[in-house]
């Protein structure tokens, strides 16, 4: 082998190497990170953490620098009482000041936990919302919530978190909600699944909410309490078995919906931890059953 080929070869691999490393860097982060992760990265600069919960817990404990956020925060006003759909997304510009108020910026690794009492879902609204403004590939769950970090025996916070501001440019936002025109439309699109996360009683009829019983049709049941286990935690080879049996196949895009828009996320996340594409109609079965979008069937 001449000089000038092992010269040439040199740089051939170098050449891969840099473009190896900029892949790696423009990668997304884990969807899911775990409490040892969190604890080595808290003081990193770009991090920002979230704690979603009501006001009334907060102070009493959250992860230090956490900065509290509620559904309600990320949801338009809403009047039952005049049929006003719950939990449905205000406006990106809204979205965007109520995120940067809490420190988030273009840049930010965002960590996303459930407090204590909180559920997994009323968390990965949050990181839905996070999704559509265009940072879901900067945005993670911390799996178990407070109640995995307390268990961990990591330090907590009490009081008011400290004020800091973000940026975030005004971008388009990412196309991860549809509405029932979509869903009508599913019988005429190919390659997708749509997905109930219901509890099987309000799937089968068993139970009727917003004055109907039963599930759209073609929906396939996968209930948002199987994505977690009773500490709260995903595990992802679960989630894959869980899909599997329901009979999502690796290349099936997912239309997920549930009563009214929360529970659904924590089967968008868990399609999205198995390479899923997943969009989620956000008025639901509220939308669905109130405004006479369609029939149901049992």
């Amino acid at each position: 082998m001449t000089k000038n080929t092992d010269v040439r070869l040199a740089l051939a691999l170098l050449g891969a190497l840099l473009l190896a490393g900029s892949a790696w860097a423009q990668s997304a982060e884990p969807l899911l990170v775990n409490v040892e992760w969190l604890a080595q990265h808290l003081n990193d600069p770009k991090i920002v953490v979230l704690h979603v919960e009501g006001e009334r817990a907060f102070p009493t404990a959250h992860i230090p620098g956490a900065h509290l956020i509620s559904e309600d925060d990320v949801a338009k006003p809403h009047n039952m009482a005049k049929g006003e759909l719950m939990l449905e997304l205000p406006p990106a510009e809204e979205l965007r000041a109520t995120f940067q108020a809490r420190g988030v910026s273009d840049d930010s690794r965002v960590i996303v936990y459930a407090g204590k009492d909180t559920a997994a879902q009323s968390a990965t609204r949050i990181v839905l919302t996070l999704d559509y403004l265009g940072l879901g590939e900067r945005t993670s769950l911390l799996n178990g919530g407070l109640a995995a970090w307390q268990r961990a025996g990591k330090p907590v916070a009490k009081g008011a978190a400290d004020a800091r501001q973000g940026r975030l440019a005004a971008v388009p936002t990412k196309p991860v909600i549809v509405d029932a025109e979509f869903v009508n439309s599913l019988g005429q699109r190919t390659g997708y699944k749509l997905v109930d996360a219901r509890a099987p009683v309000y799937y089968k009829g068993i139970e009727s909410t917003f004055g109907k019983s039963g599930h759209i049709p073609g929906a396939i049941s996968i209930p948002f309490s199987s994505m977690v286990d009773a500490l709260q935690l995903i595990d992802r080879d679960h989630v894959a078995t869980v899909f599997h049996d329901a009979g999502i196949t690796a290349d099936d895009k997912i239309v997920v919906y549930c009563h009214v828009g929360q529970q659904a996320t924590l089967v968008a996340l868990g399609a999205r931890l198995l390479g899923h594409q997943v969009v989620m109609y956000d008025g639901a079965f509220q939308d669905w059953a109130t405004a006479n979008r369609g029939s149901v069937e049992k």
